[in-house]
């Protein structure tokens, strides 16, 4: 039997996808990694499940966080941000967080 090795796996995807995902506001680039850490899932956990500041917070952090809040934006445009975010890197946020954007 072979043997899974995570590293090369992980070298493997971030091969693939780059070590970052960006998106454009008004001309403005923000970044999200293509991977979180383990320990994000337990901070996504303890969100309410409307709370888009929180996982945008978690997401960007602080400081892009703050840049973001200085462009009008709708629930849409942060699902449609959290639905690409998802489908281009394979992470899964929960249903929770963006069904109150459906």
């Amino acid at each position: 039997m072979t043997r899974f090795n995570v590293n090369a796996a992980r070298a493997q995807r971030l091969e693939a996808l780059g070590e970052r995902w960006e998106f454009e506001v008004d001309g403005e680039v923000f970044v999200l990694p293509t991977e979180l850490p383990r320990t994000a899932a337990q901070q996504f956990a303890r969100l309410e499940g409307t709370d888009l500041d929180g996982l945008l917070r978690l997401l960007l952090g602080d400081g892009q966080f703050e840049r973001l809040g200085r462009h009008e934006m709708s629930v849409q445009d942060v699902s449609a941000i959290v639905s690409a975010y998802g489908a281009e890197t394979g992470m899964s946020l929960g249903e929770s967080a963006t069904s109150a954007c459906s």
